[in-house]
C-alpha cells in the first residue's frame, strides 16, 4: 500500500459513498513517490484513451509508456510550480491530476495560471464523483498558490470530461486546430 500524503481541502478530503460498487473511504491527496506504479499505469492509459481518439494527433503508447510516465509525475512530486493530487479509494490509488503553475505564456496570450494538464479515474472507479472531488481540490490548490486563472485543454472526442469541466464553471476560450502532412513515399 503506498504512503499516505497529507489530506487536502478537509471538507474534499474523506468520503464514504455508499451504493453498489461504490469506494467504502475515498480520499485526495498529494501524491507520494509510493505512488509511481499506479500513477505510470494510468498516466499509460490516458495516452492510449488519447491516442485512440486520435491517432494522427496523440502520441501512441510504447512498451516503455507507463515506466516513463512514473518516473515524469514522480520528479515533479515536491516541485514548488507542481500539483500531483490522488484519488486514494480503499488504499489504492484510482485516479490522478496533474497540473503546474505557469507564468505569462505569449503564445497562449495568456496571464500567469494554474494549468491543468492530466485528470484519470480508472474506468473501473468512474461515477462516484472522484474526478469532480480531484478538480475542485486541484483548483483550490491553485488558486491557494496565487492562480486567478485556471485553464485546462481536452480531446475533442472526450464528451465526459467536457462535461465534468463545464459543470465546474470552465468555459470554452480555445479550440486547437492540426493539419497533417502528407505521408511520404
Amino acid at each position: 500500500m503506498p504512503s499516505r500524503g497529507k489530506p487536502v481541502l478537509g471538507s474534499l478530503m474523506s468520503d464514504r459513498s455508499s451504493g453498489p460498487g461504490a469506494p467504502r473511504a475515498a480520499s485526495i491527496r498529494p501524491a507520494t513517490k509510493a505512488d509511481g506504479p499506479a500513477l505510470g499505469r494510468l498516466g499509460a492509459l490516458l495516452v492510449r484513451v488519447h491516442h485512440d481518439f486520435d491517432a494522427a494527433r496523440f502520441l501512441a503508447p510504447t512498451p516503455g509508456t507507463e515506466d516513463g510516465y512514473a518516473r515524469f509525475l514522480v520528479s515533479r512530486i515536491g516541485e514548488p510550480e507542481a500539483l500531483v493530487l490522488v484519488a486514494d479509494v480503499d488504499g489504492e490509488v484510482a485516479g490522478y491530476c496533474y497540473a503546474e503553475m505557469e507564468g505569462t505564456d505569449f503564445m497562449s496570450l495568456r496571464g500567469p495560471a494554474g494549468m491543468v494538464y492530466d485528470l484519470l479515474v480508472a474506468p473501473e472507479r468512474r461515477g462516484h464523483g472522484l474526478g469532480r472531488r480531484l478538480l475542485e481540490a486541484t483548483r483550490a490548490a491553485l488558486v491557494e498558490r496565487g492562480a486567478r486563472q485556471v485553464v485546462l485543454s481536452t480531446a475533442e472526442r472526450n464528451a465526459g470530461a467536457q462535461k465534468l469541466f463545464a459543470a465546474a464553471g470552465f468555459r470554452r476560450t480555445m479550440l486547437e486546430m492540426t493539419w497533417d502532412a502528407p505521408e511520404r513515399d
